[in-house]
């Protein structure tokens, strides 16, 4: 069994074409799109330069998904962070993302929880089916953004480094506003 917490190694060739290192085929975008949905990272490796491009591919992912329509992310959204290549070191804008997305997690997180202990059908014989249902409602409805397989790492934080983690937040927007 793989780890999931090591990240699926693509290795892309001059050809530009991408090769699954785990089940030894060449892999699609999309398909490389479905493992990060499922939870899973992705490393993406030029063969000949040893280069890291998977910032890259992602980037390019996203471009595909926004361009068939799929528009999660916002005009005003996209406007920002053009902006933000403008500032020195890319000013507040990624460290705000990291933040946002690791509280999103947590309270997806939370919320799977709580659909658990607050729910009195949870003895009844049928709930695992129903719960992991909802689990995979939950998980479309947000992109596969990690509603169920969290890092390890994550799923250790106290409640008091959430709370910092809030605290950055609200001062990072904070920030941001009072520089527009």
């Amino acid at each position: 069994m793989v780890d999931e917490i090591t990240p699926l190694l693509i290795k892309r060739y001059a050809s530009r074409r991408l090769y699954n290192t785990e089940t030894s085929d060449y892999v699609t975008l999309e398909d490389i799109a479905s493992v990060i949905r499922s939870g899973r990272e992705v490393q993406i490796v030029d063969l000949k330069s040893g280069d890291d491009v998977t910032r890259q591919y992602l980037l390019q992912i996203i471009a595909e998904h926004e361009s068939r329509g799929e528009n999660v992310l916002p005009i005003n959204v996209l406007n920002d962070l053009v902006r933000s290549y403008m500032l020195p070191g890319g000013g507040l804008m990624p460290q705000f993302l990291q933040s946002s997305f690791e509280i999103l997690r947590e309270g997806q997180t939370q919320l799977m929880e709580n659909m658990e202990k607050m729910n009195p059908l949870a003895t009844m014989p049928g709930f695992e089916a129903i719960r992991a249902q909802q689990e995979a409602f939950i998980k479309a409805m947000t992109a596969g953004w990690g509603t169920t397989s969290l890092r390890k790492e994550q799923q250790g934080e106290s409640r008091s480094e959430i709370e910092d983690i809030k605290a950055q937040l609200a001062d990072l927007q904070r920030k941001l506003s009072e520089l527009s």
